[in-house]
């Protein structure tokens, strides 16, 4: 009687898919919160995960990924844009504002900021990252948005704590002071 024998295959080695093109990783320069930050990034990398895990900028918050929540908003090239949907080599050259850059190291709070504590413009906090890089871009205008202006950029932002009246009263107040210098009433 011969006894058969079963040779188990020797496992592979596990081995990285090939890149969708010649070169998968590109060079970047770009400036974050005022100072210059050169990288390489992979192709597909959103610009929000290179904010939050290489540069540890974790005041970007990420919620729906999809663009819809707003919660990851910063500005680029002074424009509020969706960090979950931009690719961070579409920011070759550009100068890019986290939540980080309105306080930083201690200095007294924008009016931004200051119109969103004292209007309790806030709840949980999760969008108020977003809310306040939406706000900066407005208040930062060289003209005052108007009323419809103002509804149409609050309308890319979903805040499930408020109904959004403190969030209007604190960006009203922080136009108010931006434009007229004076602040609104209660």
């Amino acid at each position: 009687m011969t006894q058969e024998t079963t040779a188990t295959p020797a496992p592979r080695p596990a081995r990285t898919p090939p890149l969708a093109e010649p070169s998968g990783w590109h060079g970047i320069r770009l400036t974050v919160n005022g100072a210059p930050v050169t990288a390489q990034v992979e192709s597909r990398l959103l610009l929000s995960d290179f904010l939050r895990d290489r540069l540890r900028l974790t005041g970007t918050h990420v919620g729906c990924e999809h663009g819809v929540c707003g919660a990851c908003t910063v500005l680029v090239d002074g424009a509020p844009v969706r960090s979950c949907l931009t690719l961070a080599v579409q920011c070759e050259g550009a100068d890019l504002r986290t939540v980080e850059s309105l306080a930083p190291d201690d200095a007294p709070l924008t009016p931004v900021q200051r119109a969103f504590h004292e209007c309790h413009g806030m709840q949980c906090g999760f969008c108020t990252p977003g809310f306040l890089m939406t706000a900066t871009a407005l208040t930062e205008q060289d003209a005052r948005p108007d009323d419809t202006e103002v509804a149409d950029a609050l309308s890319g932002h979903l805040c499930r704590c408020t109904g959004y009246r403190n969030i209007r009263r604190a960006l009203g107040q922080a136009l108010d002071e931006t434009y007229d210098d004076t602040k609104c009433g209660e």
